[in-house]
């Protein structure tokens, strides 16, 4: 954070807090509401994003900000399971601002992409998109 008045206490480049970060991203607050009013329990399981794709898309597809705020949630959602159960899985914020997850292998993968294609189509499956990452 850059205060004026408090000089320049900016981080040091490459210095981040990784556990804060993944705590901030795992709130999908609009994702969690609507899963909490269907019944869906999301426990960052390959299971609840199985329950997720279940899910009829109400009226979110009509309206285009929830689809957007939906379609990030979804994906940082997915992110979210990944970086949990996927072992050498974590969060990277391109210089961009985006958030992707590596694997250790180095792979990337826009999980955000993947969210807002979901919440449009339902397609990719987000439990589908799960199965391909962490067989990676």
């Amino acid at each position: 954070m850059n205060i004026p008045f408090l000089g320049n206490r900016r981080e040091k480049p490459g210095v981040r807090d990784p556990e804060g970060i993944a705590e901030l991203l795992a709130e999908c607050e609009l994702l969690r509401s609507q899963a909490f009013r269907a019944g869906v329990r999301l426990d960052d399981s390959q299971a609840s994003l199985e329950a997720l794709d279940q899910l009829a898309p109400g009226s979110w597809r009509d309206d285009e900000d929830t689809l957007t705020w939906l379609g990030n949630d979804a994906g940082l959602y997915l992110g979210t399971v990944i970086v949990r159960t996927v072992p050498g899985a974590a969060w990277r914020i391109r210089s961009d601002g985006q958030p992707v997850v590596r694997l250790a292998s180095g792979r990337e993968f826009d999980v955000v992409d993947s969210g807002h294609q979901w919440a449009a189509s339902g397609v990719p499956e987000l439990s589908q998109l799960y199965a391909e990452v962490a067989e990676a």
